[in-house]
């Protein structure tokens, strides 16, 4: 399927490593050129040369931080200069580890990290740059959360509270923006095969707990979040889309 959005351009946030690498590798398949950004200039460098073989991509970087307001009013400014800017993908750092039940959470520095990290990083991407795309008439704005969003987990406290604010502010910005065109949703994966599920957790008991009785792939969780990106997906806006294997029970 040709998803309509080739020679597009997105910004992928944790596009240097991990299910952020996925997702711009995914995009760059369907011809979208692309700017990585995260903090570490060394492995956003390494990640572009990955994916500067694929034909006819542009592939940029940009090392800022996102916690910083600053630094996302500078990375409007960079965007507005070389090219402009039409899907946003948001994905922010994991919570701190190890993960804990919630009345073992205790310490206010790791609530100040998840805040930051995810949090209040999430609300300065969405505030700075989503005006780009309500100017040019059309984008595509997906928000990395979890599907303990819905269906909280066993230690995951921290990032289901923090995560489940992210996908409120993407639920009201798709309310506020789609009169312009612009769609805005938020993509839920669990139990996908990632470096950091394979070290804190049992692979057969979290496959066990899935009706599908596998662990999803991070090119499955690309794939999902590249549809959302086309011009297919125009008529979806202000969803959460579940990619768990079917973990989440709940009737919406």
């Amino acid at each position: 399927m040709d998803l309509g959005i080739s020679g597009k351009r997105a910004l992928v946030f944790g596009g240097s490593s991990g299910l952020g690498f996925a997702v711009a590798r995914a995009l760059a398949t369907e011809g979208v050129n692309l700017v990585l950004a995260a903090r570490n200039a060394e492995r956003l460098e390494q990640a572009r040369q990955q994916l500067s073989g694929t034909p006819g991509v542009r592939v940029d970087c940009r090392s800022c931080d996102m916690t910083s307001r600053d630094a996302m009013k500078e990375t409007v400014a960079y965007l507005r200069s070389t090219g402009g800017l039409d899907i946003l993908v948001l994905n922010t750092a994991r919570p701190p580890s190890p993960m804990r039940e919630f009345l073992d959470e205790n310490d206010d520095s790791r609530w100040q990290e998840a805040y930051d990290q995810q949090l209040k990083g999430a609300l300065n991407i969405l505030g700075e740059i989503s005006p780009l795309l309500v100017e040019k008439g059309w984008g595509r704005i997906i928000g990395i959360t979890s599907a303990t969003v819905s269906q909280p987990m066993p230690r995951h406290a921290i990032s289901t509270i923090f995560r489940a604010g992210v996908q409120a502010a993407l639920k009201h910005l798709a309310n506020e923006i789609g009169r312009y065109g612009v769609t805005v949703n938020a993509v839920a994966p669990a139990t996908i095969l990632t470096e950091s599920l394979a070290k804190f957790h049992n692979l057969d008991e979290r496959a066990a707990a899935i009706p599908l009785r596998r662990l999803g792939s991070m090119e499955e969780f690309a794939g999902t979040v590249a549809f959302v990106a086309s011009k297919q997906a125009g008529f979806i806006t202000g969803q959460a889309i579940q990619v768990d294997g079917g973990m989440t029970q709940s009737l919406t």
